[in-house]
């Protein structure tokens, strides 16, 4: 069998891309599957944390998965965060130090995730300078998308991760996926809310709303993660099932996908020109955060 691969952006466009991927392929078993990337001219690298959860389904299909026709512009890349490695082909070092490298994390890996973002995302010289607590507050709202996969997904098939700087573009991009159940099955499941795929994201990123159960706040990553970007100048986009949520310049844009993601992305995408300091408003005036 073989698919045909467009270009893979970060934005709906590339998100349309992959999930097309996935529904070409969403039955196949004990196949041979040749990915043409023929037509990929471009691939942003932090996109590699999907297609990895995608192309990993279908090996847990015990599905024979090769990638074919890249071209080196995009096989240099893809070789330099390790994603290729997967896929018979030699690592190439990354000399200029702009991957964050392409990793799977089993669902008891939290330990190991916690030090993946401490040492490749945290720490990074490209950071806007951020306060003692704010920084906390930003390391735990980055692990509560992992916990998120863990608790709420109900995924066993791991949690897959991805990052890239951009000099020229200045931004640097972190995405997280994973093959859970999605954010609409689970608040349905959990509290019997029926929502479309986009409202179902929109849903749990306010403030806190949570499927969680007792006197446990939740909802408070995503809506530390959104606040800090629209001060930044970034962008996040999640997407889960079929929907698609954007937030940028302090206006969310939500819509739907061509057909269903098999799981939950959260792409970070933090502009690196942003030349201020930022701290919680707790840490001066006692009040809630920045």
């Amino acid at each position: 069998m073989k698919v045909t691969l467009p270009e893979i952006r970060h934005d709906y466009s590339g998100f349309n891309g992959l999930v097309r991927l996935a529904a070409e392929t969403k039955d196949c078993f004990l196949e041979d599957i040749d990915v043409d990337m023929a037509a990929t001219t471009w691939f942003d690298a932090d996109m590699c944390a999907a297609f990895g959860a995608i192309l990993h389904r279908l090996g847990e299909g015990l599905n024979t998965v090769n990638l074919i026709n890249l071209r080196p512009g995009v096989e240099k890349i893809l070789s330099k965060n390790g994603f290729l490695s997967h896929y018979g082909r030699e690592r190439i070092p990354d000399r200029w130090g702009t991957t964050i490298p392409y990793q799977r994390f089993d669902v008891k890996d939290d330990r190991y995730f916690a030090d993946y973002i401490e040492n490749e995302l945290i720490h990074r010289s490209e950071m806007p300078a951020m306060s003692a607590g704010l920084l906390k507050k930003f390391r735990e709202s980055i692990f509560e998308i992992f916990s998120n996969a863990v608790l709420h997904s109900r995924t066993e098939q791991g949690i897959f991760s991805c990052g890239q700087f951009f000099p020229v573009r200045h931004r640097l991009d972190f995405s997280v996926a994973d093959l859970g159940i999605g954010m609409r099955q689970n608040i349905q499941d959990n509290i019997g809310l029926n929502l479309s795929p986009e409202d179902a994201i929109d849903w749990a990123t306010q403030g806190r709303n949570t499927t969680k159960r007792g006197r446990v706040p939740g909802g408070l990553g995503l809506k530390l993660l959104s606040e800090f970007i629209d001060r930044n100048g970034g962008c996040i986009q999640i997407v889960s099932d079929a929907g698609y949520w954007r937030r940028e310049n302090k206006r969310t844009i939500t819509a739907p996908l061509s057909q269903p993601f098999p799981g939950t992305v959260v792409t970070v995408e933090i502009n690196t020109a942003d030349t201020n300091s930022y701290k919680l408003a707790s840490e001066i005036s006692g009040t809630d955060i920045f």
